[in-house]
């Protein structure tokens, strides 16, 4: 008997008039949001100018999308390309089907190339913006709820998800929310890299190292729950092969980078402090208040103030 489960929506899409609003694609641009808001933030604190990070988000989000959906669709071609299947399908992105690998991947070619037009280091852009990717990934795995997939084995925990849908060769019943398992960690990922990030003041890309690594942790596990199809070898899903793949490069660059590059990056941004000075000076030089301390410095070295209070007749008489 089942006495609590968490529901599937009965659909994942709403029309707002004639312009369908997919909760897919909704999760999706939420978390782009939050981790540019996020990422600026730490930019700034790290010595950047605000507005950098989303001046390079616009290379980095439309390079991860199409590296998200190229691993997908490469990955599970048999969904697109085999008997009694619409190649067309491959492009329909906001039906559902990103991997996050092929997403960081080609993601980081495009911030590269912002970060080259802006002459910045890419470790430290991509130390900013590393727990803001996790919380990303958290909100984005919420569209897997709208679109009823890749969800676990069955089972009757009170957090179970019941799956109502029997398309695509669904099964009704309940099954482990692995779509909320994986958001809680990424959670815990973007916790535990802004924590570490300012215990041991990491930095040429460590922050973002240690998100990875520690990513690819969860993700391992959660890949045993789910009972979607995937291509298996060794006994492993394909995800897994990646996750440790992965796992190992991290852990390896954190290490080397740690004994040949140790400490943060001084300069993050080349002119930003320069700019912050001049801004600063200029917003003192015309307060109220750099008037009056002006003033008061011509008084005490003695030279006189003239008093623009009075009319103009008695400023000729003196």
């Amino acid at each position: 008997m089942e006495f609590a489960f968490i529901p599937s929506p009965s659909r994942g899409v709403v029309h707002i008039g004639p312009i369908p609003l997919r909760g897919y694609a909704f999760c999706i641009i939420i978390g782009v949001f939050v981790a540019v808001w996020l990422g600026n933030k730490r930019w700034v604190a790290r010595g950047g100018r605000p507005g950098t990070m989303a001046d390079i988000a616009v290379w980095a989000v439309p390079f991860g999308l199409v590296g998200g959906r190229l691993y997908h669709v490469i990955t599970d071609y048999q969904l697109y390309f085999s008997d009694g299947r619409d190649w067309v399908d491959a492009f329909k992105i906001w039906e559902g089907g990103l991997g996050i690998w092929g997403a960081i991947a080609l993601g980081a070619v495009g911030a590269w190339i912002g970060c080259r037009r802006r002459g910045i280091p890419l470790p430290a852009y991509a130390d900013a913006v590393a727990p803001g990717i996790a919380i990303a990934q958290a909100i984005g795995r919420w569209g897997n709820w709208f679109n009823q997939e890749l969800y676990g084995k069955a089972t009757d925990l009170p957090w179970a998800v019941k799956i109502t849908s029997a398309t695509d060769g669904r099964v009704p019943g309940t099954y482990h929310p692995t779509f909320l398992y994986e958001s809680l960690w990424c959670i815990g990922v973007a916790v535990l890299v802004i924590w570490a990030d300012r215990r041991f003041n990491l930095g040429h890309g460590r922050a973002f190292a240690l998100y990875v690594a520690s990513y690819c942790v969860g993700r391992f596990w959660i890949e045993y729950l789910r009972v979607d199809d995937a291509h298996h070898f060794l006994g492993l899903r394909l995800n897994n092969w990646t996750a440790l793949g992965v796992f190992l490069l991290a852990v390896l660059y954190f290490v080397l980078s740690a004994r040949s590059r140790p400490g943060r990056e001084e300069v993050v941004e080349p002119g930003a402090d320069d700019a912050t000075e001049s801004a600063t000076a200029t917003e003192s030089s015309d307060s109220p208040e750099a008037s009056a301390d002006a003033e008061a410095l011509d008084e005490a070295v003695g030279a006189p103030v003239p008093d623009l209070t009075k009319p103009a007749e008695d400023a000729k008489k003196v």
